[in-house]
């Protein structure tokens, strides 16, 4: 049985369920590395990684290199004589740390590899309108999610999951499959299979313009794209209320079919419900965010706020 030194790597909350099951499952960390502090918010404090707040609970040892090739960062990273690296959510490494450990360095990618690689695998899994992904368990290489994969679990997307529902239950299975690679690593050799080299399909980084609504899409392309943002970094569009312009985010949406003469992007009014018309039928909006003003569900937003007759979303 291999006598583990790990540093795990990671920021955001979806390393944290996994750095809290290898501490649960006593496993020894010597060091977690996540980002730096970032100003936030109207007062620009800075702020800590959700990473670096767990890891600060429980008196662990925080870096937070703003560059990963630096040679004192290297020189310290050294210094640990781990022998296994962690990463789970975090940024592409150079060779210089991904090669150090005996054991070599991991990472956990929230979708079944080679299938999404990149930046936002959940998002793109649920835009896409997929019925399962999953996570997956891989030794790093010199490109990005293609190393070879150690193992994975299969998750089933439901029917109306949003990417925040999916993100927590893919934390959820991820970081009892990365207990069960860090046990696989404890005991000898693990056996790996390669990826295929070939063509799928993409998880890029999501922008704000991938975010913008088309309201020429299918019915079913546009709810599955706003689940697929919400609740970050949410979809969004344009009311057009008259002369007034004003952006307008949706977090939760239902697909009506229905066959009308509406023109695309007209909005619906009635009392208790807000509709936009679409190709075969409405989206009804049931949780939006106007602009300036705070998350709210439709019903409440209704009660204050007057539509011209022509009311559209571009």
């Amino acid at each position: 049985m291999r006598d583990l030194r790990i540093v795990f790597m990671g920021t955001p909350d979806f390393a944290v369920g996994t750095l809290k099951a290898l501490l649960d499952n006593h496993f020894n960390i010597v060091a977690v590395i996540t980002a730096p502090d970032r100003p936030a918010g109207r007062g620009r404090k800075l702020n800590q990684s959700a990473v670096k707040k767990f890891a600060l609970e429980h008196q662990l040892k925080v870096l937070q290199p703003t560059n990963l090739k630096n040679e004192e960062f290297l020189s310290e990273l050294k210094s640990l004589h781990a022998n296994l690296q962690i990463v789970v959510a975090f940024r592409m490494l150079p060779k210089a740390v991904w090669q150090q450990p005996e054991y070599g360095t991991f990472n956990l990618h929230a979708s079944l590899l080679p299938e999404y690689r990149g930046a936002a695998p959940i998002n793109w899994a649920i835009i896409n309108g997929e019925k399962k992904t999953g996570v997956t368990t891989f030794f790093i290489d010199e490109k990005i999610d293609t190393g070879e994969i150690i193992l994975q679990k299969e998750v089933k997307i439901k029917k109306h999951d949003t990417a925040g529902d999916l993100h927590d239950r893919l934390m959820e299975v991820g970081s009892k499959l990365v207990i069960k690679t860090v046990e696989k690593i404890q005991e000898g050799p693990v056996i790996t299979q390669k990826q295929p080299d070939k063509e799928l399909k993409a998880a890029p980084k999501l922008f704000k313009e991938t975010c913008r609504i088309d309201w020429g899409d299918s019915r079913k392309n546009i709810y599955n794209h706003i689940r697929g943002l919400s609740p970050y970094p949410s979809a969004w569009t344009i009311l057009q209320n008259g002369d007034q312009q004003i952006e307008l985010k949706i977090y939760s949406a239902a697909k009506q079919k229905e066959v009308h003469n509406y023109p695309l992007g007209t909005l619906v009014p009635t009392k208790k419900e807000l509709k936009v018309a679409v190709k075969k039928g409405f989206i009804l909006l049931l949780e939006i965010q106007l602009s300036g003003k705070r998350k709210m569900a439709v019903s409440d937003f209704l009660n204050g706020f007057s539509f011209d007759e022509n009311a559209k979303v571009l």
